[in-house]
């Protein structure tokens, strides 16, 4: 069973932290791989690997002068190093440094977006098979349409979620791309070979042509991936409220012991879990539109970027992070009422088989538009009267005249919209 939501992993990667850690570990690639070409003495790259340190608070002190976080942070490695820090962001400008690390940190967020996505995954096939021969009510408009498998959803949603995999792998290669050119991104003072080692000595790719920055579409498509996934999230637990709605209650949301649902009503409860995600939901999507918008930036490069996406990159990983690791949780232990789902395949008194008459009846000759109007005037006399829609079809002169009394009884059979689902199911758990 999955239990309650930590955030240690994704939290701890986009924590001031870490970021400063990735800084330093692609400033220290460049000085190996400066030492490997003979740019720098081999004795000042091991001194800054020796020596270089992370010191959060002495990087803030310093930038309240600089004003620069990139030089805050150079300086404070420099205070530690000695004389070999002459040798620290050699050839580089700060958004070699910045960027690069964000391809690390974004990497490493796929990585463990992807594995949520897996356990989500599990959790869907698992249920889908559990239900497979459920039926229940099958809903176009909010109306009640044909019966379908409560398994299918399920089934559904799982080939959903492994396109969403799909296109987050494919983000995930997106971003992976460094960029160690300079200033305008030309390799004024580095050989593009330099680019090259560290990346590889990374895990990255270079980016094969850059500016100042690593092109924004790289970060708008990684945002705009995790919109589409939260998107589908949000379509999962909006249905959830639906099953849940006390008119419907064919599933919920596990109450546990001690649980309050309103401080004004005991008796409430409530999808919390499911409008949360719903919420959350518009967040990533909100910061998905931020992301398109750093598309656009002044000639090599401008700031106005930057600043948008301090907030926009953490927190649209985290977000989706709790989303997935909730939407577990919330699936698994979703409780399901099948009885309930029969009770509601019968609220409308058998209307739901109109469509399987209708092909009865062309199957035995009859015109669709003569068909349809036979059918239809015995189901719209059950919505306005009451009255079952077996009983007045066999009281229809024209029905009877063209179907038995056994052949119209077979029509109103669950077994019919059921008899396909292994062939769905092989379509999607068979690949």
């Amino acid at each position: 069973m999955i239990t309650r939501y930590t955030l240690p992993e994704m939290g701890a990667l986009w924590s001031e932290e870490n970021k400063f850690q990735k800084w330093l570990e692609v400033e220290l690639a460049v000085c190996d791989v400066h030492a490997e070409m003979g740019a720098i003495p081999r004795e000042a790259a091991a001194a800054l690997r020796e020596r270089a340190r992370i010191d959060i608070a002495r990087i803030h002190e310093i930038e309240k002068t600089t004003d620069h976080d990139v030089i805050a942070f150079t300086t404070s490695i420099a205070e530690q190093v000695g004389d070999a820090a002459r040798f620290l962001h050699y050839g580089l400008t700060s958004s070699d440094v910045v960027d690069t690390a964000n391809a690390l940190l974004l990497r490493d967020a796929c990585d463990i977006l992807c594995a949520k996505i897996d356990r989500l995954m599990e959790v869907f096939k698992r249920r889908a098979f559990e239900f497979k021969r459920t039926p229940q009510i099958g809903r176009t408009h909010g109306i009640h349409a044909e019966p379908t498998s409560f398994g299918l959803t399920f089934a559904l949603w799982y080939d959903e979620m492994r396109r969403n995999r799909a296109r987050l792998e494919k983000a995930r290669a997106t971003v992976a791309v460094g960029k160690i050119s300079g200033a305008v991104g030309a390799f004024a003072h580095l050989d593009p070979e330099v680019e090259e080692r560290v990346c590889a000595r990374l895990g990255l790719k270079p980016a094969p042509a850059s500016t100042q920055i690593i092109q924004r579409d790289r970060y708008a498509e990684y945002l705009t991936t995790l919109a589409i996934i939260a998107s589908s999230l949000e379509k999962f637990a909006l249905q959830v409220r639906h099953w849940q709605r006390t008119e419907v209650r064919e599933a919920e949301e596990r109450f546990k012991r001690g649980q309050k649902g309103s401080s004004a009503m005991p008796h409430k409860r409530n999808p919390i879990l499911s409008e949360r995600i719903c919420g959350l939901a518009r967040v990533v999507r909100a910061n998905a539109i931020a992301g398109l918008e750093n598309v656009a930036l002044w000639h090599e490069r401008d700031i106005s970027h930057s600043a948008a996406e301090r907030v926009i990159l953490p927190d649209s990983s985290i977000a989706l992070d709790y989303m997935l690791d909730r939407s577990a949780h919330l699936f698994d232990n979703l409780v399901v009422y099948p009885e309930r789902m029969l009770e509601n395949l019968q609220l409308t008194r058998g209307l739901i088989f109109s469509g399987q008459l209708l092909l009865a009846l062309t199957r035995k000759g009859v015109s669709r538009e003569t068909a349809y109007e036979w059918v239809q005037r015995n189901a719209m006399k059950v919505w306005d009267e009451g009255g079952d829609f077996r009983s007045r079809v066999l009281q229809d002169a024209d029905i009877t005249s063209r179907l038995t009394r056994e052949e119209i009884e077979a029509i109103f059979s669950l077994d019919t919209y059921l008899r396909n689902v292994d062939r769905i199911f092989a379509r999607v758990f068979d690949r």
